[in-house]
């Protein structure tokens, strides 16, 4: 048997020394790296809250968006090209849709314009009372795509004056000649809630919202005068679901059952109060029917 003795002290002695070079050399490493990793984490968010910045405003209709040029050649500039590409795109599309309706718009004018004077040449009689109701609702049709163009090429602007709310809406209502229930438009609360707005615009929303009503919904309709909101509500089914996830869309008047039309309505409300810096909300009642708020701003 070979027994041997080794002197373990002097490496025993250097342990504490080299646990405290360590901890040194760590403590030195780490405050050095760490402003560098929280520096290149925040240029990395902040690229990324942009990229997500612009695509919300995109999304909330804002075609003019763009992230812009970005640094580097990372996976951050990619999304950032991509969704500035797509911006354009839907730019491209959309301004081809809203030239292509000003187009036919007034290209029908003129043609249309003429049709209720050949429609005097017709003998009285059933058929001359069909083609004078078709020709009305072409002219209605045309002013309507007008409308529309000027509002998405934004030449329309607002003429807005002091107005009792109340009497703009009676007006409204009066003038579509259907039989609609309205109230809060008496006299006296029709001057304590004055408005600045314009009445000519009001009443265009007024009014789509009750035919709207009367044409997809079912009787009574009521319109009330609350503050600086007007309430527009039917009996009915209620709006579809695809109509209150999406808004409004041209030439889409969601379900069957809601009735015909040109679906053109709403989108020219929604234009029209946009214009006005007023709200639309379209909602069902719990208890049934459709309700369309427009909330006028103070």
């Amino acid at each position: 048997m070979l027994a041997v003795r080794i002197n373990l002290g002097p490496e025993l002695s250097a342990l504490p020394r080299l646990d405290a070079a360590m901890a040194l050399a760590s403590l030195v490493a780490l405050t050095a790296a760490v402003p560098v990793a929280v520096y290149g984490a925040g240029v990395l968010a902040r690229r990324l809250r942009d990229v997500s910045r612009t695509a919300r405003r995109i999304s909330m209709g804002d075609l003019d968006a763009r992230t812009g040029p970005t640094k580097g050649r990372d996976e951050v500039a990619d999304i950032a090209a991509a969704v500035d590409l797509m911006a354009d795109s839907l730019s491209r599309r959309l301004r081809t849709e809203r030239q292509f309706t000003a187009d036919v718009a007034h290209e029908l004018r003129t043609p249309v314009g003429g049709l209720p004077a050949a429609a005097d040449l017709l003998p009285p009689g059933e058929r001359e009372d069909l083609i004078r109701a078709r020709v009305r609702d072409l002219r209605a049709l045309v002013e309507d795509l007008l409308e529309i163009s000027r509002l998405d090429a934004g030449a329309e602007r607002p003429a807005c004056t002091r107005v009792p709310l109340g009497a703009v809406v009676a007006e409204a209502v009066a003038r579509t000649g259907l039989a609609t229930e309205v109230t809060g438009a008496d006299a006296g609360e029709a001057e304590a809630e004055a408005v600045a707005t314009d009445p000519r615009r009001l009443e265009r929303i007024v009014a789509n919202l009750v035919v709207n009503a009367h044409r997809h919904g079912t009787a009574p309709v009521n319109v009330a005068v609350k503050g600086h909101t007007v309430v527009v509500r039917d009996h009915g089914r209620g709006f579809p679901e695809d109509l209150l996830r999406h808004g409004p869309r041209r030439f889409h008047t969601g379900s069957a059952e809601r009735g015909t039309g040109h679906g053109l309505g709403l989108t020219i409300a929604l234009g029209q109060a946009g214009l006005l810096g007023a709200e639309l909300h379209l909602a069902n009642a719990p208890d049934g029917g459709a309700v369309a708020m427009v909330r006028l701003p103070h």
